[in-house]
């Protein structure tokens, strides 16, 4: 990974956001040399920014391995996104429903309008075993879920030609959309009908619908999905089941609790 130095913005800014990017999404403690075969930095800069950011608690060094963590300073500034935090403790009942009533695994998730993926908030795994890579803070590209498709559903029909017309889309799938014009033509469908499907298209196997959550002024602002193995899917009972009967019930539910007050900090988004 590279930082493109040609981008708008302040370049020093722009390493700090990389570095903290890079050691929050590695699995393994990360290293100086980790860092400077991953960002090619100049070896004076990356050592100063790390010296900086270690001082102001944005990162810790593990004095015996020399590696790099996250330090408490991302999350008390995370602490300031309050109404998805808020959004996460209202939900959790109406997931809990979801769960208790169908058994497999139920997601919540938003929109980063920024880069247009998807931000998982909460997950609570089914009764049967489902790898799924849709972690609590995991980002996918919006357009291969159905969380993201239902959001993307929702913007307005100018940005979404602008994003995908003409466009070709990274393949995760065999099943991915990845033509620009297709998906806007399955964006259409998801908003006429109110739901949205994700057939594999982001991992092999895995089914998964999803239904938007609403504030109260109808701002769409999240949405829940279920996912469920392809092999255990009886698409006769899609709708009847698992959208009506549970998933549209319980985000409706949820919806009905959520003020005003939620369409500020969230992604604006609305459900047309």
């Amino acid at each position: 990974m590279t930082v493109d130095d040609s981008a708008t913005g302040v370049k020093s800014a722009r390493r700090v956001l990389e570095i903290l990017e890079i050691i929050a999404q590695s699995s393994e403690p990360t290293s100086f040399l980790d860092l400077m075969n991953g960002l090619h930095y100049p070896k004076s800069s990356l050592h100063g920014l790390l010296s900086t950011m270690v001082d102001m608690r944005w990162l810790t060094l593990d004095s015996a391995s020399r590696s790099y963590h996250i330090g408490v300073r991302p999350w008390e500034v995370g602490q300031s996104f309050q109404p998805s935090r808020d959004l996460v403790i209202r939900a959790r009942h109406y997931l809990r429903e979801v769960h208790s009533e169908l058994g497999e695994t139920v997601q919540l998730g938003i929109l980063d309008a920024g880069s247009l993926d998807v931000v998982y908030l909460d997950k609570i795994e089914g009764i049967r075993a489902l790898r799924l890579v849709s972690e609590v803070g995991a980002r996918i590209p919006a357009y291969a879920t159905a969380i993201g498709k239902c959001l993307l559903a929702a913007r307005p029909d100018e940005e979404l030609q602008h994003t995908f017309a003409g466009h070709k889309l990274e393949r995760y799938t065999t099943n991915t959309v990845r033509d620009g014009d297709k998906l806007l033509k399955v964006l259409k469908t998801t908003r006429k009908r109110g739901y949205a499907l994700d057939d594999g298209e982001y991992t092999s196997g895995v089914f998964c619908v999803a239904v938007p959550i609403r504030a109260l002024d109808g701002t769409t602002i999240a949405a829940m999905s279920c996912s469920v193995p392809q092999s255990r899917i009886d698409l006769h009972e899609l709708e009847p089941t698992f959208v009506f009967g549970v998933l549209k019930k319980q985000a409706e539910a949820l919806s009905s609790t959520l003020g005003e007050t939620f369409t500020k900090g969230l992604v604006p988004l609305v459900w047309r």
